[in-house]
């Protein structure tokens, strides 16, 4: 039977064990899980980018970037849920525990939409110090619920539940505690004043950040995968994982031994939720990376 080569069979453990593997933090120091994501998205580490997936474990000083119609969902280690919206940018720094196991983070949203919202994953209130930055803006969170986006032409942050306070370098603090409150900085001009929105606004605003069903996401544990194809040389496949990976889409190799001798190479995404989703997923990947053919199935 025909051996894998040292390279490809390193390229395939790495492709079914995903990026968690390389120097995964202990289970007490994963600050930051992805839980879902709507592809594309990628995380950038060391100069390095790569797309992300469930479960992922996420580091201090990573970048994490969604593309066009992505959404992302990443579980704090003390239970709060960060959002992401499409084409959005963020920095994650800080992360970590500090005396009395205070939970830190600096979450730097450079553009996109964003929303930070506590008890999601647990509901035992744990101490935290986390400062969210939506480009000029901060704020200071103690326990809260907040909406926020950066774009060309402002910067703005909406209170949904809870206090902040915000700063800006062109007006001092101020402390938002009325639900709906929110706080706009033009580009280049000094923020308006505390205004108040219509719950209407903030439905729409919410749907920016929420991973959609029916998009073809991807979350943890789910059990539906999609094979992009049955490659059988290593070049073939390598080039195949490359473009799909480059693409912001999660792809492992899955080799298969021949009963004649040598090996076949599936190419496919996991942890699909459901049937319909996988099929969603399978019939973008075949428009996005013109694949003749996909399949769908449970694992």
């Amino acid at each position: 039977m025909k051996k894998l080569s040292r390279c490809f069979l390193f390229a395939v453990c790495l492709a079914a064990t995903g990026l968690q593997a390389i120097a995964a933090p202990a289970a007490e120091r994963a600050y930051a899980i992805v839980d879902s994501v709507q592809m594309p998205a990628w995380v950038e580490r060391n100069g390095v980018r790569l797309p992300l997936e469930p479960g992922q474990i996420l580091h201090n000083r990573d970048r994490v970037l969604t593309g066009s119609e992505a959404r992302l969902l990443i579980q704090l280690a003390e239970g709060s849920a960060v959002k992401l919206g499409e084409n959005a940018q963020l920095d994650l720094n800080a992360l970590g525990r500090r005396e009395r196991r205070v939970f830190t983070a600096a979450l730097d949203v450079a553009k996109g939409a964003f929303r930070f919202t506590t008890g999601v994953f647990s509901k035992v209130q744990q101490q935290r110090a986390v400062n969210v930055r939506i480009a000029t803006i901060t704020a200071g969170i103690r326990g809260t619920d907040l909406w926020g986006s950066a774009d060309a032409e402002r910067d703005l942050v909406c209170l949904l539940e809870g206090r902040i306070t915000v700063f800006h370098p062109q007006d001092q603090g101020r402390e938002l505690s009325e639900p709906l409150s929110f706080y706009v900085a033009p580009k280049g001009a000094a923020p308006n004043p505390v205004g108040k929105v219509d719950p209407e606004q903030v439905s729409k605003w919410s749907t920016q950040t929420e991973v959609q069903p029916g998009s073809g996401y991807a979350r943890r544990g789910g059990r539906w995968k999609v094979e992009l194809a049955t490659v059988a040389g290593e070049i073939d496949t390598l080039a195949l994982y490359d473009r799909a990976r480059a693409a912001g889409y999660a792809v492992r190799i899955k080799p298969r031994a021949l009963e004649g001798g040598g090996y076949q190479y599936a190419v496919r995404v996991t942890q699909l939720p459901s049937k319909a989703e996988a099929e969603i997923l399978s019939s973008k990947l075949a428009g996005t990376l013109e694949l003749a053919s996909t399949v769908v199935t449970r694992y």
